[in-house]
């Protein structure tokens, strides 16, 4: 399965997730998160704190978002928490 970077359009497509993640955490520009105000890695890993650190009531609030962009984005946390090897990226982001 081919992973594609949704970040602004991006595009560049990955053979496997992980390099899909890296990319993402390290080609693109870190945002704020809108509740805590944090600076954090683009895409997977931004949606992973969010999801993560605050409520879905704080998720909704701050960006905007409504039920099915929490479903949506849910989905695709747990799509790509089955597949990935969290182990690989955290090593490869550390160097």
């Amino acid at each position: 399965m081919a992973w594609e970077c949704g970040i602004d359009g991006c595009g560049a497509v990955f053979e496997d997730v992980e390099s899909a993640v890296i990319h993402q955490a390290t080609e693109h520009e870190r945002p704020e998160c809108k509740v805590c105000g944090t600076i954090v890695p683009d895409g997977y890993l931004a949606l992973r704190h969010t999801f993560n650190e605050h409520s879905r009531a704080e998720y909704v609030r701050a960006y905007g978002a409504d039920s099915e962009d929490v479903r949506k984005r849910e989905e695709l946390l747990e799509e790509i928490e089955e597949v990935a090897d969290m182990e690989l990226i955290a090593n490869e982001l550390t160097r």
